[in-house]
């Protein structure tokens, strides 16, 4: 059972289950899914009534607490119980596009070149991971959610913002790894 569970499932059975989340969180206890309030939960935790933006009853949305504990957790438990030893497998164009650009490194899914210690205190590892993730953080909060939220939760619901941020999600997503990721690589 266990080597079933460890090969790679297709592509319609995660969405499925993926999609099974928004009607089970309606029915349960109507909440709606999204990741990225969960910071600001943490943070009312945390930094009770200092910042006026975290004064809320944020006691009332733990369920949100435990279920990123469980995201987190499952990946662990994935990652330890049901990886893969083999190396990654990738096309020879790939291998070869990658190599150009300085990744040499392709046993792995994440890169030595681009995930070490090395790479992340260099320029590149600053505007990927501090840059990066300020946009990241910052297009969450202008839009209103995260992509799970918008893309799972808003899209099932009809939600036109939802559409919007989720289109702009893609578009955004097609020109980083298209038009501005090619020349990062080569920093």
């Amino acid at each position: 059972m266990l080597e079933l569970i460890k090969q790679p499932w297709p592509w319609y059975v995660g969405g499925a289950l993926i999609g099974l989340t928004v009607p089970i969180l309606l029915i349960l206890g109507n909440k709606t899914f999204g990741i990225s309030s969960s910071l600001r939960h943490m943070c009312a935790a945390c930094f009770p009534g200092n910042v006026p933006f975290f004064k809320y009853d944020w006691r009332k949305e733990i369920w949100n607490l435990f279920f990123v504990g469980g995201v987190v957790l499952g990946a662990a438990l994935a990652a330890h119980y049901l990886s893969d030893p083999n190396p990654v497998v990738l096309a020879e164009s790939t291998q070869a596009y990658l190599a150009e650009k300085g990744i040499t490194d392709t046993t792995s899914l994440l890169p030595a070149e681009l995930f070490s210690w090395n790479a992340v205190l260099s320029l590149r590892g600053f505007i990927f991971f501090v840059v990066g993730g300020f946009l990241v953080g910052f297009g969450t909060r202008y839009a209103g959610g995260c992509t799970s939220g918008h893309s799972i939760m808003g899209l099932s619901n009809l939600q036109w913002p939802s559409l919007v941020a989720t289109v702009s999600f893609m578009v955004g997503g097609i020109i980083m790894t298209w038009l501005i990721l090619p020349h990062l690589l080569t920093l």
